[in-house]
C-alpha cells in the first residue's frame, strides 16, 4: 500500500486536541496535507451556541481528503462526562439508568448519537466497558453500567447498539477494565493485582463480549496488570496484541488512551509511548492537549518508520485499519434543525425512568 512519506503515514495514526472554539490555521493546514488523521473536542472547544460547535466541525471536515475523512470526536458519555452541557439531550451517568430496560437504553443511545452526528462528529468515546468494582475508584464509578460483569456486558453492548443504528461510530472503554483501581490514570500508574483467573472472569466480560459483537473501536487503559504484563496495557503487546487480537479475535480499531496523560508522561517521553503502543498493538493514538505533544509523537513514529521496516508494516496495517473505519461514517453536514426534537424529549424521559 503506498501512503506517502513517513510523516504523514505517522500523522494519520493520531487524534489530537487543541485550544479554542474555533479550528487554528496550522491544525487545518495539517489536515490539509493529510498529516492528522483525527480530532478529538473536549469543553474548552465547545460553547453554549450549538452553531458554533457545528461551524467548527464543518471547517475541520473540509479540510480533510474526501478519500480521507476526518475522525471527529468527542467524550459524549452522560451523568459528570459530557463535553456538551446545552442544546442536546443530556442524560444522566450510566449507573443511574440501571433501572431502565435495555430497549429504552438502545433508544436513548441512539438519540444521542443522532445528535451528535447532526453536529458533525463521526465518532463518541462510549460505551464504558469496565466493571463497577471498586467504591474507592476515582475515575470509573458511575460512568459504569454496573458492578456485575454479564450486566455491563448487556447494557453496555445494547447502547452500542443504539450507537451504531444511528451510524455513529462507537469505542468502547479501557482495555482490559479500569473498574477496580484506586487510582486516576491521569495523575498517576494504576496496577490491578487480580491473578489471572479474576481479571477473566469479571474485568475481561465486557471486553470479550465487544469483542465477539465487533465494536468499531477499544481504547486501552495505562493500567498494569501484573498477573499478564508488567507494562501498561496501552504498551504491552501481550495485552493489546495477543489477547485482544489473538485471543479474543477483535478486529476493530485500537485506540491508545490520552498519551499525555501522567501514568505515562511522568514515566517517558510522548515519543517514547507513542512508538511503544503503535508497535505494542494500537492502530489510533490519542494526544489531546499540546500541540508540541503530538508533533513529537509524530516526529518519532515517522523516525521509526524511516529505520524499521517491521515497524512501517505495523504502521501501515493501522492506518488500514483506522482509515476504513473512518470511511464507514465520514462527517456530516450539520444540521441543528435534527437537535432537540420530540424524540429527543421522548429519550429524556426515559432516561428519568418515565413512560
Amino acid at each position: 500500500m503506498v501512503v506517502g512519506d513517513a510523516e504523514r503515514l505517522a500523522g494519520q495514526l493520531l487524534v489530537v486536541g487543541f485550544d479554542g472554539t474555533s479550528a487554528p490555521a496550522e491544525l487545518v493546514r495539517e489536515i490539509s496535507s493529510g498529516a492528522i488523521g483525527g480530532v478529538v473536542l473536549f469543553k474548552r472547544n465547545v460553547s453554549d451556541d450549538l452553531a458554533q460547535v457545528a461551524e467548527l466541525n464543518a471547517s475541520l471536515a473540509r479540510a480533510a481528503s474526501p478519500d480521507m475523512p476526518l475522525l471527529i470526536s468527542i467524550d459524549q458519555e452522560g451523568g459528570r462526562v459530557r463535553r456538551l452541557r446545552s442544546g442536546v439531550a443530556q442524560i444522566p451517568a450510566m449507573l443511574e439508568l440501571r433501572s431502565i430496560d435495555t430497549a429504552a437504553l438502545t433508544e436513548i443511545a441512539e438519540v444521542v448519537s443522532e445528535e451528535l452526528l447532526a453536529l458533525g462528529f463521526t465518532m463518541s468515546f462510549a460505551p464504558v466497558l469496565d466493571v463497577h468494582s471498586n467504591e474507592h475508584n476515582p475515575i470509573i464509578g458511575d460512568r459504569a453500567f454496573g458492578t456485575d460483569a454479564e450486566m455491563v456486558s448487556v447494557r453496555a453492548l445494547a447502547y452500542a447498539d443504539g450507537m451504531r443504528r444511528a451510524g455513529l461510530l462507537c469505542c468502547g472503554k479501557h482495555f482490559p477494565g479500569h473498574g477496580d483501581t484506586s487510582q486516576d490514570s491521569h495523575l498517576e500508574l494504576p496496577i490491578v493485582l487480580h491473578s489471572d483467573a479474576r481479571l477473566r472472569a469479571v474485568e475481561l466480560v465486557p471486553f470479550a463480549a465487544a469483542a465477539r459483537a465487533q465494536l468499531d473501536a477499544l481504547m486501552t487503559a495505562h493500567v498494569v496488570y501484573p498477573a499478564w504484563d508488567d507494562e501498561p496495557a496501552t504498551l504491552s503487546r501481550k495485552i493489546s496484541h495477543e489477547l485482544l487480537r489473538t485471543e479474543l479475535r477483535f478486529n476493530g480499531v485500537l485506540f491508545s488512551d490520552d498519551l499525555e496523560m501522567k501514568a505515562l508522561s511522568s514515566r517517558m517521553t510522548h515519543a517514547e509511548s507513542a512508538v511503544r503502543a503503535v508497535r505494542a498493538g494500537c492502530d489510533a493514538l490519542l494526544v489531546c492537549s499540546k500541540e508540541s505533544a503530538w508533533r513529537e509523537a509524530r516526529e518519532a513514529i515517522a523516525r521509526r518508520i524511516e529505520q524499521d521496516s517491521e515497524f512501517r508494516e505495523r504502521c501501515d496495517a493501522a492506518h488500514d485499519r483506522f482509515v476504513r473505519m473512518r470511511r464507514r461514517c465520514p462527517p456530516r453536514t450539520p444540521d441543528l434543525a435534527r437537535i432537540g426534537t420530540e424524540r429527543g424529549d421522548r429519550a429524556l424521559r426515559l432516561a428519568r425512568g418515565e413512560s
